[in-house]
């Protein structure tokens, strides 16, 4: 979600449920709290596999024309695994002002505990409109795109985990 009505909210909830994966990977539930604009953390609970793990996003250097954004964070480990943490940074850049195309691609490495392991990760959200935006997201194993459409405080997505795999997900926020 964009622009300036967002900053009347601080809590957001979260669901996903993707088919034929893993309990922890097929309903997951978030509610993220907004501490600062460039801060966020709350929480993962994964009712089938009985977890709960903290998240966490941080805006450590916001994007500029010339600079890309640094954001560092936390979350449950990548899709495929049954259990553990992933710890991230990541540098991305709107790259519409130089191109005029509404592409931002981001780059990062993510360390998973249940590998015990740092990826490569990596992505590129594309934007079509004021309410559509596509993301292709490589979690350093696997390609996972996902479409989203936002109208004011919710968001509706589609993903197809290794782009096979139908999801769906939801979020408000309040």
């Amino acid at each position: 979600m964009s622009g300036a009505a967002q900053d009347v909210y601080r809590w957001t909830y979260g669901v996903r449920v993707i088919s034929n994966q893993i309990d922890r990977a097929k309903w997951r539930n978030t509610l993220t709290y907004r501490f600062h604009p460039r801060v966020t953390a709350g929480f993962e609970f994964n009712p089938l596999a009985k977890k709960v793990s903290p998240i966490a996003n941080l805006v450590a250097i916001t994007e500029t024309h010339q600079r890309p954004a640094l954001i560092v964070g936390t979350s449950s480990d990548r899709i495929g695994t049954p259990s553990g943490q992933s710890f991230y940074a990541t540098v991305s850049k709107s790259l519409k002002h130089h191109t005029g195309l509404p592409f931002a691609p981001y780059v990062g490495i993510a360390y998973g505990t249940y590998e015990d392991r740092a990826r490569v990760i990596g992505g590129l959200n594309i934007s079509a409109g004021e309410n559509w935006s596509s993301t292709i997201l490589f979690d350093g194993v696997r390609v996972h795109p996902v479409l989203n459409y936002s109208f004011g405080r919710h968001q509706f997505g589609i993903i197809f985990e290794r782009g096979r795999h139908p999801g769906a997900s939801y979020s408000v926020s309040f």
